[in-house]
């Protein structure tokens, strides 16, 4: 978690999601970030009835999100969680990278190993799913070009269930890789998946109706070889982006009503229990078939979703041990005691004694412009403040907990 706010607090760009400032809590050992609002995610608007984007504004947004990742690949960080649900919009069309939780740090100089457990299985990379610990800006680069193909389609174009399904879906549609490719990448679960036939490349016989100036470049971001997907400078200035029609201007977007992933996922979940509910009643409401189902934008799956069932065993240990339910979830009036501006010296010295509680508020605005320094100490402990006085605060940021016995968002 406290890469993340490092990272977080390196990156300032317009298509990367600001920072506002953190909370501490007295009681429940919880650690907030504060960010800007933001009234859609791409995911959301993708699987909302009725709207299809047109090429300006597929374009568009495509433009912003490699500008974001420009930014964040020459600042040295690797997102490694690209997808429409971490691409987040306002009301005036301005697209903004976010969720950095499993962001990290890289030098193409000095290369250290990486996990390969990363990027949500539908956007995840062949040399991931092959196991890879040497990587770079290409596993970004590959998720950008699922995003593409999904927002000209209108659909994920490779929604595999398993790890195997998924490398099964990217070799059917990129092609296997050569037999050069795998002497040389001497990926760790080679002799596991290398298929005994080797697969052809057809991205331009699946995609033969999208614009013809899209193909090179989802050709160039959907390379098996992450060495022949170039980077984010080179895609913004792939012919996708100087031919006709040009993106369009985000504020000319059209404004929408408020729609996120999990808005999507609600409405799904209501289709579902209307149509069991039809069943039951024998109205002989056809049933939904599954190829009838992938003919839309659905949500896509968590990046660590196979680590679920761990994360929920340790909440129930931890919930378990707790003493008391008011200890593990104070009352409002004696949650989220302190908070910090970014810009602020004030958490960064250990044996600095803050003032009165009551004259913080909860979030503080970051200036742009503002000096930041490294974080190098621990934040304040708040138990050694007093109780807070309760007081009246303007709702002006997204809060997003974490609990300190998982890095998963809760």
């Amino acid at each position: 978690m406290a890469r993340e706010i490092l990272i977080l607090r390196r990156l300032d760009h317009p298509n990367v999601v600001k920072l506002e400032g953190l909370v501490t809590s007295r009681m429940s050992c919880s650690l907030y970030l504060v960010f800007e609002y933001m009234e859609h995610d791409l995911a959301g608007l993708a699987a909302s009835p009725g709207i299809k984007f047109t090429e300006p504004q597929v374009k568009c947004y495509m433009h912003q999100l490699l500008s974001g990742l420009e930014h964040c690949h020459n600042r040295g960080v690797l997102h490694r969680d690209i997808k429409g649900s971490n691409l987040l919009l306002d009301n005036s069309g301005m697209l903004k990278i976010a969720d950095f939780g499993l962001a990290s740090f890289f030098d193409p100089n000095h290369k250290q190993p990486m996990t390969s457990r990363v990027v949500t299985l539908w956007y995840r990379p062949p040399e991931l799913l092959l196991g890879a610990t040497d990587y770079g800006v290409g596993v970004d680069l590959w998720s950008a070009g699922c995003i593409l193909a999904e927002l000209l389609a209108g659909k994920p174009i490779m929604p595999g269930r398993t790890e195997v399904e998924q490398l099964h879906k990217i070799f059917k549609l990129c092609g296997s890789p050569s037999e050069d490719y795998w002497k040389k990448s001497k990926l760790p679960h080679a002799t596991i998946f290398k298929p005994q036939q080797p697969y052809k490349r057809c991205i331009a016989e699946t995609f033969k109706d999208f614009p013809p100036s899209s193909l090179p470049l989802i050709e160039t971001l959907l390379a098996i070889d992450p060495a022949e997907r170039q980077t984010a400078t080179a895609a913004l200035n792939s012919e996708f982006f100087t031919t006709p029609p040009y993106a369009c201007e985000p504020s000319s977007l059209p404004q929408y009503p408020p729609s996120k992933e999990m808005d999507a996922k609600l409405r799904d979940e209501e289709a579902r229990r209307l149509r069991a509910a039809g069943r039951g009643n024998g109205d002989g409401t056809k049933k939904t078939r599954t190829r009838d189902r992938a003919a839309r934008a659905v949500p896509a799956p968590e990046a660590n979703a196979e680590l679920q069932a761990n994360i929920d065993r340790r909440r129930l240990i931890t919930h378990a041990n707790a003493k008391s339910k008011s200890e593990k979830f104070p009352p409002p009036h004696q949650d989220g005691a302190l908070g910090y501006p970014l810009g602020s010296s004030h958490h960064m010295d250990p044996a600095f004694d803050p003032p009165d509680p009551s004259s913080f508020s909860t979030v503080f605005p970051y200036q742009k412009g503002q000096g930041v320094a490294t974080w190098s100490g621990p934040l304040i402990d708040p138990s050694a403040v007093g109780k807070p006085k309760r007081k009246k605060q303007q709702n002006t940021g997204i809060l997003r907990s974490k609990d300190k016995s998982s890095s998963r968002v809760r």
